[in-house]
């Protein structure tokens, strides 16, 4: 069957494969379908198993801190509901979206699709929620909000008494199997189910989809894909110009979210400034040198390359250039990839400041530094997004 890489465009026959091979694109070499560790049985229960646990992880007790026969308990949503109600409601907003709202909504879809693909049942619109299901796939974090937690958790736990909740317990179960869905979803099978790819020859003049990568007559372009009921687009519209102005608008915060404090404490009756760096000393001078490295690679290093690769890539294709086409084509799967574990330091503000809750004794808020962090890496994801890859590769041939 026929399909057009999403990162090069070139037209690819993919043969029927055996367990534990692979179908590389044979142009950019992007790994189009795997065998390997994918099961759509395995799939559909984990993304099940992820949203029924998402509901106690919610609801119950996430972290219990002791301070001087004091306790204060959070829950999931604590820390969030508490940068609301002091102000920070942009901050408030994207954490909300992307550890709590969307994880629900991705796997509930998620595990819709899955079970009506597994049981036979075919409905109008499968194609456009399984759609939407791996759209939210990069800002779905319950993984990057446990990740968070636990650098929360153990920043805490430095100075105070903690213990870990139900709901806690709950919430590593839900993140480490959505995980697992990532892992083991097979979505070249789950598309096929839907609507089968069909065989072009090569001298026809064809477009694939810019979702699903179902290919289609080129005379389509402008109607709605029939698998997945996306808009076809030889070329996502206006990527460069998008791509360029989120980049833009995420260098220009890039000096505030480095400069400017992330969180503000109270500290035996002083008030304490906290930037990036401050808290990477501290987890050095705590001894806790692997989770300070963490946090210096997904804040400064991640963040930095991401802005650094969309510009190389933008640059690219207004240039025409032919070199280290390859090369590019993995850096932009990379930054794609990693790019949404830059907010592993929102949320560890997000776990920590519900705990530190102890008035002039102790206590913690978010500063700009945060909302501005927050809103870079949102600006990085989304022009990643925006870019289309294949445009690099337009130098060379016209594929779909």
């Amino acid at each position: 069957m026929t399909i057009g890489c999403p990162e090069c465009g070139a037209l690819e026959d993919i043969p029927p494969l055996t367990r534990r091979s692979i179908a590389q694109c044979r142009v950019c070499h992007y790994p189009l379908e795997r065998r390997s560790g994918r099961s759509l049985n395995a799939a559909l229960a984990l993304s099940l198993t992820t949203f029924v646990l998402l509901f106690p992880a919610n609801l119950a007790p996430l972290m219990t801190v002791d301070l001087l026969g004091a306790e204060r308990t959070s829950v999931l949503s604590s820390g969030i509901l508490a940068m609301w109600q002091g102000g920070w409601v942009m901050l408030a907003l994207l954490l909300g979206m992307f550890g709590i709202v969307l994880p629900f909504v991705r796997f509930g879809v998620l595990a819709c699709v899955l079970g009506a693909v597994r049981f036979g049942v075919h409905f109008k619109g499968i194609g456009a929620l399984f759609r939407w299901a791996l759209w939210l796939d990069i800002w779905a974090m319950p993984d990057v909000y446990l990740v968070g937690c636990f650098v929360g958790y153990s920043r805490v736990t430095q100075n105070l008494t903690g213990t870990i909740g139900a709901g806690g317990y709950c919430f590593i179960a839900a993140a480490l199997a959505s995980m697992l869905t990532r892992a083991s979803l097979d979505r070249r099978t789950v598309w096929r189910a839907i609507t089968p790819d069909q065989k072009w020859a090569n001298d026809e003049p064809v477009i694939s989809c810019t979702a699903c990568d179902l290919v289609a007559p080129a005379s389509c372009e402008g109607e709605r894909c029939p698998r997945c009921g996306w808009e076809l687009h030889s070329r996502k519209p206006d990527a460069v110009v998008r791509a360029s102005a989120l980049s833009l608008a995420a260098l220009v915060l890039t000096l505030p979210a480095n400069l400017f404090p992330m969180t503000f404490s109270i500290q035996l009756g002083q008030s304490v400034r906290h930037r990036i760096v401050d808290g990477v000393y501290e987890l050095f001078q705590a001894g806790l040198w692997p989770l300070g490295i963490l946090i210096v690679c997904t804040s400064v290093i991640i963040p930095v390359a991401k802005i650094v690769g969309m510009g190389w890539f933008i640059v690219s294709v207004r240039r025409r250039s032919r070199k280290h086409l390859r090369l590019k084509a993995h850096l932009y799967r990379w930054i794609d990839e990693l790019g949404r574990w830059s907010n592993v330091d929102v949320f560890t503000i997000a776990a920590f400041i519900p705990l530190i809750h102890f008035g002039t004794l102790a206590s913690s808020r978010p500063a700009i530094g945060a909302s501005a962090f927050a809103l870079v890496v949102f600006f990085t994801m989304a022009a990643s997004r925006a870019f289309d890859p294949r445009m690099m590769w337009d130098v060379r041939r016209r594929h779909p």
